[in-house]
């Protein structure tokens, strides 16, 4: 088949064979991989309709719909492989132990909490590990992950279980749904009085396809009306079986406000851990695991809680944490106590990174600070195309005419700030997730962690855009700028505040929607004629009202003769009046002398409808 030509130009056609580009690839990357001139693609997309520059991050769709005209099978490569690819170009392996069989030694258990909201997840931990975190945390719902290790005696030995606290509210279920995949055991609290809830379920959902067995804890035993025997029937509908029923879930009744039952749970978790899970680690090798949570500390810059899943973390390692990297300049415990070194399944607080990671995102200790920087380097550069060509989307020809024809579709920028990663990507999640419908659009052009700063508000200034700071607050020039320059800064501690905010913002952001509410009907019932003024209905009027300077439509024989009229006159008798009701007759002038006797006058009033 001949190469296809645009202006005379002919393009490079393949045989079917993939080209691999990572996300937010542009059409100049594109180009380098089939040896052809970057302006040819150019002209191909706007062949097809779509008008993008060579140097722009363009989208996955595009990518591929270029792909398939060329005759080229397009891979986006994910952000996963694209990471263990980037990891490989450094001889550095991740995911997977290293050595013989014999370096494994056995590790704790990595156990995420989980259940509906008020349930009393944080209760229970709290219980737990003796301190509290509920009292500081707004609402009293968890607003960001936390990590702690305790220790219990099961058969004589000291064993030790690792807790990662996920969120309760409902808008942090990616947060919850990473939670999962980076744990051994999902415990579910399940309250004895309030039973299986929505978030409930939703919990196992995330237990059950990231593959972990789950404990369940049955809290609140002490409550009026609890009940654990409904509690396990009801969890049987989706698959848990508790022993007792002759299934494999263990279920430990507990009270954390009580203390009760609390070593039977921990017990419940180091059996299952024995009898369904293999869990063993390589302490030897150089540290690998995931950060759970990250933030900008006044005093001490950048520090994230990090997940050491094999091998041993210790100071003076040099590492990369997602985007950012550095040398591992102290570590601490949940107790806020230094350590020197972080074996398999311990979670550390980490000093010493040059930027905040992302939660969820990866670490791993690397030969020396170079590499950890041209790692951190290229891991940035590859997000920020991604999020580029994210944040413009697809832009064809019948779009922009459209816009043009109609006036541009309306957008509501934000830019949001928070005190955790976490609570960044949960809240952005959720905004994004608000559906008002096609006439208003949300972007999130920027975020991150720590105080709302003057470029922020700069950017803002730009853009347009709306600065929301989850439990941040401005620095003091960023703030004056801010009120100088009239940039909306919006600041919450609850997350659902937040969600509530931006929609009504949304929702008043669209144009109006109006409605026809009839008002009343008049049978014309005798003509007047009046000097230079036309033929005037002589009416009496069937149902409702008819109201001076209403909207009216003149009926015949059930067809609209005709419509969009105004009620310019009306009177009663001799006098001018502003309505008459049903029942009365009165002279009606509508601007239009073609009447009948039999007519209908119908007057009718535009209401704005809520959205």
């Amino acid at each position: 088949m001949q190469a296809p030509t645009i202006g005379g130009e002919r393009l490079p056609r393949g045989n079917g064979e993939a080209v691999r580009l990572p996300r937010g690839s542009t059409l100049s990357d594109f180009a380098d991989k089939i040896g052809a001139n970057p302006a040819s693609l150019v002209k191909a997309l706007l062949h097809l309709g779509e008008m993008v520059t060579a140097t722009q991050s363009v989208s996955d769709e595009t990518l591929q719909l270029l792909g398939a005209e060329l005759n080229y099978e397009v891979q986006v490569v994910s952000p996963e492989d694209e990471d263990r690819e980037l990891l490989e170009s450094f001889d550095i392996e991740f995911g997977e132990d290293l050595g013989d069989e014999g370096d494994r030694a056995a590790r704790p258990p990595v156990v995420t909490v989980m259940g509906h909201v008020d349930h009393g997840k944080t209760k229970l931990l709290d219980a737990i590990r003796n301190t509290n975190v509920a009292g500081g945390e707004a609402g009293g719902i968890t607003q960001h992950i936390g990590a702690y290790q305790v220790s219990t005696e099961v058969d004589g030995n000291e064993r030790k279980i690792t807790f990662i606290d996920t969120p309760g509210h409902q808008a942090f279920t990616a947060m919850r749904a990473r939670g999962a995949k980076s744990t051994d055991i999902a415990v579910l609290v399940v309250a004895a009085d309030d039973g299986v809830k929505p978030q409930t379920t939703e919990a196992v959902e995330h237990a059950q396809a990231a593959g972990v067995p789950i404990v369940v804890a049955v809290n609140k035993i002490d409550k009026e009306g609890a009940d654990p025997q409904r509690v396990r029937a009801q969890l049987t509908e989706y698959g848990i079986v508790a022993e007792e029923f002759g299934g494999e879930t263990q279920f430990a009744d507990v009270s954390a406000l009580q203390g009760k039952g609390l070593d039977g749970l921990l017990e419940a978790v180091v059996l299952t851990a024995d009898a369904e899970l293999d869990l063993r680690a390589n302490p030897r090798q150089k540290a690998q695991g995931i950060a759970i949570e990250a933030h900008l500390d006044r005093g001490r810059g950048p520090v994230a809680t990090v997940l050491v899943q094999r091998g041993t973390l210790r100071v003076g390692d040099a590492i990369v944490c997602g985007e950012g990297y550095g040398r591992v300049r102290a570590m601490l415990d949940e107790n806020g106590n230094s350590v020197a070194e972080a074996p398999p399944s311990r979670p550390v607080l980490v000093l010493g990174l040059t930027a905040v990671p992302s939660a969820g995102d990866n670490f791993i200790v690397v030969p020396d600070d170079r590499v950890a920087r041209q790692i951190a380097e290229r891991r940035e550069a590859r997000v920020r195309a991604a999020e580029l060509a994210q944040s413009r989307g697809r832009r064809t020809l019948e779009e922009l005419f459209s816009d043009l024809e109609k006036g541009e579709v309306q957008e509501l920028v934000l830019i949001i700030k928070g005190d955790v990663s976490g609570s960044v990507e949960a809240l952005e999640d959720a905004l994004t997730k608000i559906d008002v419908g096609d006439e208003v659009g949300l972007r999130v052009i920027r975020r991150g962690v720590g105080a709302i700063t003057q470029d922020d508000v700069n950017l803002a200034i730009a853009s347009d855009a709306v600065v929301i700071g989850f439990n941040v607050r401005p620095e003091g020039k960023a703030r004056e700028l801010a009120d100088h320059e009239g940039v909306d800064v919006r600041f919450y501690s609850v997350i659902y505040q937040a969600i509530d905010e931006i929609e009504a913002a949304l929702k008043g952001m669209l144009k109006p929607e109006y409605e026809e509410v009839q008002l009343g009907t008049a049978e014309i019932v005798e003509i007047f004629k009046v000097p230079r003024i036309g033929n005037v209905a002589g009416c009496m009027v069937r149902s409702g009202t008819v109201n001076r300077a209403s909207k009216a439509r003149l009926v015949r024989d059930g067809v609209v003769v005709a419509d969009n009229l105004t009620v310019s006159s009306l009177r009663r008798f001799k006098d001018d009046v502003t309505e008459v009701r049903e029942g009365f007759e009165c002279g009606i002038g509508i601007g239009y002398s073609d009447i009948k006797i039999g007519d209908s006058i119908e007057t009718f009033e535009m209401r704005e409808k809520p959205r």
